[in-house]
């Protein structure tokens, strides 16, 4: 079984993978791996938001290389995004030199936003809606992420996201939705 866990930055998307992950033994798939590899700051910022949100997640991929095999019982591998590494000389972003391997397991958790995307549905079992008003979100990622980074985010992704959760996914689309709010930060 397949349940997709989505929602915006600051969510707490990863935190309820992570609890129900724990009491299923399930396997948690992120969907941040799967970060469009290969393109520069400056072509993400001439995309327009609803362009961002279609391209934020390398979903053919994340289909290939993790879900295909995870539903069919096979070991998934893949090579994840490496955020910390900042750019490359030519502007882009590298992909982790290192595999990340997960075993099969009965239910896979794919945590992240634009994770219950359309060209995944026929994968999804279970499309699950994290929610939480954005002024807590933004809470949230004021205690974990620094200022420079936290502008650059938001002036990047928060258009994609709300084109993405009204247009593509709003909240009636999902099977089901959860509202997140916990005192104090939680990750997403």
């Amino acid at each position: 079984m397949l349940v997709a866990i989505d929602g915006g930055s600051g969510s707490g998307k990863s935190t309820l993978a992570a609890a129900v992950a724990a009491e299923l033994d399930a396997v948690v798939v992120p969907s941040d791996d799967f970060f469009a590899a290969g393109i520069t700051d400056a072509e993400w910022d001439a995309l327009g938001p609803g362009e961002r949100a279609a391209a934020a997640i390398d979903w053919r991929r994340l289909r290939k290389d993790a879900l295909e095999p995870l539903l069919t019982g096979s070991i998934a591998s893949w090579h994840p995004f490496d955020f910390a590494a900042g750019t490359r000389a030519d502007g882009s972003y590298p992909m982790a030199a290192e595999a990340v391997t997960r075993e099969p397991a009965p239910v896979i958790l794919l945590e992240g936003a634009y994770s219950s995307r359309p060209e995944l549905a026929d994968l999804i079992d279970l499309a699950v809606l994290v929610d939480v008003p954005v002024d807590e979100r933004h809470g949230r990622l004021l205690s974990r992420e620094e200022k420079v980074f936290r502008e650059a985010w938001h002036a990047r992704w928060d258009g994609a996201e709300d084109h993405y959760f009204t247009h593509v996914r709003p909240p009636s689309s999902f099977d089901l939705v959860v509202t997140n709010r916990l005192a104090g930060p939680a990750s997403a």
